[in-house]
């Protein structure tokens, strides 16, 4: 459940939020949505797949894990490489409208809020903390990085880049684990674009961003051992 309201200081002014990295705070999802803009941060770690909308479109997602609620990027310790994906460390804020303004909302819900530890979103005597200010900017990065999205969908679509796979792995102790209904780019499509095209997809921006989605996929490796670690975890 999420019960979203606008954030002030008046109602709000004791609220903390954890930052601590958890499955108790909702950290255990298999995926998150991310965007071109991002994508440098996130090739380093995460392979950069599509997931297919309801309405038949597309939208770029970090792969975590390799089934619902699973995110093996998390550890004892918390996180465990050194960037967390946008989608996910701002929670539990988002943009939310006030007719055309944009602001700052806060899901009331969300087990990060506390009123005992976590850091302070407000200031005592007015105004808002560097951590705040943090948030502030991650929303606004994440709004404008999505304005991109639809275009960049749309490129891939037009050349017919978009390809679904199934990836079969086999564990050590001989299961078989199956990752399907996610789409990725087409190698060879993509290399015999004529010239034209491809000089179009660089000066729309998007030829970075596909090859960006292209060396994420080397990531596949260590998600694998980190499911086999998980395994070899649990017994």
């Amino acid at each position: 459940m999420t019960n979203i309201v606008m954030l002030n200081n008046v109602d709000h002014q004791a609220l903390r939020v954890v930052t601590t990295r958890a499955a108790r705070y909702g950290d255990n999802v298999m995926t998150c949505a991310t965007y071109p803009a991002e994508f440098r941060d996130i090739q380093a770690h995460y392979p950069i797949v599509f997931h297919k909308l309801a309405d038949s479109n597309y939208e770029p997602v970090a792969l975590l894990g390799f089934q619902e609620g699973e995110n093996l990027f998390l550890g004892p310790q918390g996180w465990e490489v050194n960037y967390v994906p946008l989608a996910i460390e701002r929670l539990p804020f988002l943009i939310g409208r006030n007719g055309e303004e944009l602001n700052v909302h806060i899901d009331l819900d969300n087990p990060r809020l506390s009123r005992d530890e976590g850091e302070a979103l407000f200031l005592a005597y007015g105004g808002v903390t560097p951590y705040m200010e943090r948030v502030t900017s991650m929303l606004k990065s994440i709004h404008e990085g999505l304005q991109d999205v639809p275009d960049f969908i749309a490129a891939l679509r037009e050349h017919d880049l978009l390809e679904s796979f199934v990836a079969d792995i086999e564990l050590e102790d001989g299961s078989q684990n199956r990752l399907y209904g996610f789409h990725t780019i087409n190698e060879d499509k993509l290399y015999k674009l004529p010239g034209a095209a491809l000089e179009s997809l660089n000066r729309e921006g998007h030829l970075l961003s596909i090859y960006m989605v292209l060396a994420s996929m080397s990531n596949f490796r260590d998600l694998i051992d980190r499911k086999q670690r998980a395994v070899n975890a649990n017994g």
